[in-house]
């Protein structure tokens, strides 16, 4: 027998630790102090040797001589292992092999500890000894906050967390073993639920007030560890004030540091544990962030054995009676289902699912037998669910934190050679065990127009149609086409196109019906009258409703039709005997009437397009929505006499007879000022004096601009109004803020001129704040979203104009003036 040390035992120079301290016990570690009473801890001062002092001095040095005894122990199994791996590779006794481990330390100059961990280390090959020869190779110059024996206390802690019988006494011996080095103050375990929820079942550094608060965390509440349950990665919160999440333990230290590591096997996440730096915590090496994973690793056995559903038996086989009772239950389902079970690689990692039933609704999608899909891998049936974020995705995310999942409109791909073929249907997915269940709900054209009569029941309609906002798919049940007086085989009407065969007067009340329904994503009606091909004149009233998908995003319009002539003409009758109002309420009809009447003589509702030399000008003026808020918008456009034209838009303050009335004062102005050949500015300036001098308290904002055809050049100034926006090409942007007050506030106020070079095709859009004002977002928010409506491409003038009055989201209820000018 061999009784010189093995050299090839020696640690190599890139092997070794650091020296731990040495203590007599257990070379290494630290050795328990004798239980007696001869040497008593030292008392504070003014403290009496007898009574309650010495009794809890007595039980403070008890405890210390335990936790020096665990520590010992600790140490002495690593030692005895070595020992084991040293009579296996000598072919020596255990004595022999403790002489030869003693001598092999002392001559590579580290301690009995550090030299078990490193023959453990070169024997298992395992994730402890991957991390800390890593952690050697790369530590130079890393200011991690211990680089101290990583392999000693990765082992300490491995060998004190198997020994543990709960997650508590796991926390504490990570603690002490493993994260104090590191700088960490407090440690907690969390075991999560099937429903996401997450409970403490372990916690060391923390007080016990905490721990009790933090028992309990219900679904949906976002704290520190829903993070990495939610990432399924190690997660790191820097500074918890910064951050404002709630956790354990963040009163003492509010602007403390975080990290959690989902801890779990096999693909699935038992829990969460959590680690606390009293303060903000810079970033850490990849070193130190491997070992804490290697850690996380540790507490999932203790985890799986706490968790109220195991995951079975080991391998990708979970529990055959689970999985039978799973496989019952998909065997009496409406729907087509399939019982998928985890295939784990050789390191125990999620790597696939086996499909490991199919109930008889299942149809696959290139057509192969059930017998076939039924025992494959699930990515090899549908290679196409590995695609990022897809089915495959969802399936893992499920399966590893137990929250089940719907999915609208999903893809299944299978390749026949390589001709792809799909199924599209709704998903849910939940975990039942070990064993997911995959319920797929294939929606065909029968059920889905059935479902669309059970909704025109519903609102008690005629005909039923609906419109995928994404396609623009629009679907009509036959009632609808025979309604529109339209045959079978011609196309559907879309609801953006629903203008174009209705009555000129009812465009504006469809126009809101569409915002409410596109855009405020409300249930909304309108009443209109249809103009049909045969020349009948009906009287329609639409309903509506939007349908949002899993995310509240909208995805469809669903409604109905009904003829309601007959109804129209006996409300008509009706209504002739309810005309008699109060005569406070007659004269306030009155003034409103009068309002409008003079609004619409000047601005008609739906102008002709004015023909002016080099520009195309088209007028959309949408009035309130109520008489009582009838107001003053207008705009004017007129060749001058020096062939230069007049551009203007304004908005007279206030409602009614006056703000009408002060409207037709205002431009009545500005077009005769213009005629002599002022400039913008200058023309603001005399409307000025107008508006304070020569009406009683009128205020106005208004733009004014003067283009001349030959150079294409508009000069142009604001007075108090918003910008014009320049649309060239694909993209729209404002005119910059110019100074400018508005009309009436001031004597005699600045107005600021600007000059812009414009080019053929260019589209010039000036429109009164009733088009863009909101109650509940910025002006400036409302000013980009317009931009990104008048940005979109349109096959004219006109029909960008419709466009703007239907996809902008204003909801003030004021009048809208919008003037488009095209440059020839």
């Amino acid at each position: 027998m061999n009784t010189t040390p093995d050299e090839s035992l020696a640690p190599q120079p890139h092997d070794r630790t650091v020296t731990d301290t040495a203590a007599p016990a257990v070379p290494g570690t630290r050795a328990p102090r004798p239980l007696s009473d001869a040497e008593p801890p030292a008392l504070p001062s003014g403290a009496e040797p007898h009574g309650a002092g010495r009794l809890a001095a007595t039980v403070e040095r008890l405890r210390q001589e335990a936790l020096d005894a665990q520590s010992a122990a600790e140490g002495r199994a690593l030692v005895e292992m070595a020992k084991g791996i040293l009579v296996g590779r000598l072919g020596c006794g255990p004595t022999e092999a403790s002489r030869q481990l003693t001598t092999l330390a002392e001559q590579s100059g580290t301690t009995v500890l550090a030299l078990a961990v490193d023959i453990i280390n070169q024997s298992a090959r395992d994730r402890v000894s991957e991390i800390a020869q890593h952690f050697l190779e790369t530590a130079v110059g890393i200011p991690a906050p211990d680089t101290t024996a990583p392999a000693v206390r990765l082992r300490t802690a491995e060998s004190s967390v198997l020994a543990a019988g709960d997650a508590q006494a796991v926390a504490t011996a990570l603690l002490e073993n493993a994260l104090r080095p590191l700088g960490a103050h407090g440690v907690a375990i969390w075991i999560a639920a099937a429903d996401s929820s997450l409970t403490l079942v372990g916690q060391a550094g923390f007080t016990q007030e905490d721990a009790a608060r933090w028992r309990y965390v219900p679904p949906e509440v976002a704290t520190c560890a829903r993070l990495a349950l939610t990432n399924r990665d190690l997660t790191v919160v820097t500074s918890l004030s910064e951050a404002g999440i709630p956790t354990i333990g963040r009163r003492p230290h509010p602007d403390g540091g975080r990290v959690m590591v989902p801890s779990g096997t096999g693909g699935r996440i038992h829990g969460v544990l959590e680690i606390a730096w009293p303060q903000a915590l810079p970033p850490q090496p990849p070193q130190v962030l491997r070992q804490l994973e290697a850690l996380a690793e540790l507490c999932a056995h203790t985890l799986e054995e706490q968790s109220p559903h195991p995951a079975g038996t080991a391998g990708d086989a979970p529990h055959p009676g689970a999985v039978a009772e799973l496989t019952d239950l998909t065997d009496h389902l409406h729907d087509p289902a399939l019982v998928l079970t985890p295939a784990l690689d050789d390191d125990g990692r999620l790597a696939d699912f086996r499909i490991h039933h199919t109930n008889s609704r299942f149809v696959d999608p290139a057509g192969r037998p059930r017998s076939l899909v039924t025992g494959a891998r699930f990515l090899e049936a549908y290679p196409a669910a590995a695609e990022g974020g897809g089915l495959f995705d969802t399936l893992e995310r499920v399966y590893a934190t137990g929250e089940a999942c719907q999915v609208l409109s999903t893809a299944l791909t299978a390749f026949v050679g390589d001709v792809p073929l799909t199924t599209v249907a709704d998903v849910g997915i939940s975990r039942h065990g070990a064993a997911l269940l995959l319920i797929w709900k294939i929606e065909d054209e029968t059920a889905r127009l059935a479902s669309l009569l059970q909704h025109a029941q519903r609102l008690g309609r005629v005909g039923g149609f609906e419109q995928n906002v994404t396609t623009g798919k629009t679907t009509w049940n036959g009632q609808l086409f025979t309604l529109f007086g339209l045959p079978l085989t011609a196309s559907p009407v879309a609801l953006e196109d629903l203008a174009a065969h209705a009555h000129p007067h009812d465009v504006n009340s469809i126009g809101r019906f569409l915002r409410t329904l596109l855009h405020r994503q409300r249930e909304s009606s309108v009443d209109f009258r249809l103009l049909r091909p045969d020349g009948i004149t009906r009287h329609i009233r639409m309903v509506a409703e939007p349908v949002l998908n899993d995310r509240g995003r909208l995805h469809a319009i669903r409604g109905a039709c009904q003829d309601v002539s007959s109804q129209h003409w006996t409300e008509v009758a009706l209504a002739a005997t309810r005309d008699q109002l109060a005569d406070s309420e007659a004269e306030s009809a009155d003034r409103n009437r009068l309002a409008l009447q003079l609004q619409h003589a000047i601005m008609p509702p739906a102008p002709a397009p004015l023909e002016v030399p080099g520009l195309r000008i088209a007028v959309r003026y949408r009035p309130a929505e109520t008489e009582a808020f009838v107001g003053g918008d207008w705009y004017d456009s007129v060749v001058l006499p020096d062939n230069k034209v007049l551009l203007s838009v304004g908005d007279v303050a206030g409602h009614g007879v006056q703000a009408a009335t002060g409207m037709v004062v205002l431009r009545n102005a500005l077009r005769g000022l213009a005629v002599t050949g002022a400039g913008p500015a200058q023309l603001l300036t005399w409307l000025n004096s107008v508006a304070f001098h020569l009406t009683s308290h009128l205020t106005a904002t208004a733009v004014c601009g003067i283009f001349d055809p030959e150079t294409r050049t508009l000069r142009w100034a604001r007075a108090g109004h918003l910008p014009p926006v320049l649309v060239r090409g694909t993209r729209a942007k404002a005119f910059p803020l110019t100074g400018g007050m508005l009309l009436g506030a001031l004597p005699e106020p600045t107005f600021v001129e600007e000059e812009v070079q414009l080019q053929a095709d260019d589209v010039l859009l000036m429109y009164t704040d009733g088009l863009v004002e909101r109650r509940d977002i910025a002006v400036t928010d409302s000013l980009s979203q317009l931009l990104t409506v008048a940005s979109r491409t349109a096959d004219s003038l006109e029909k960008r104009l419709d466009n703007m009055l239907t996809h902008t989201a204003s909801d003030t209820d004021d009048d809208t003036c919008l003037i488009g000018i095209e440059v020839h």
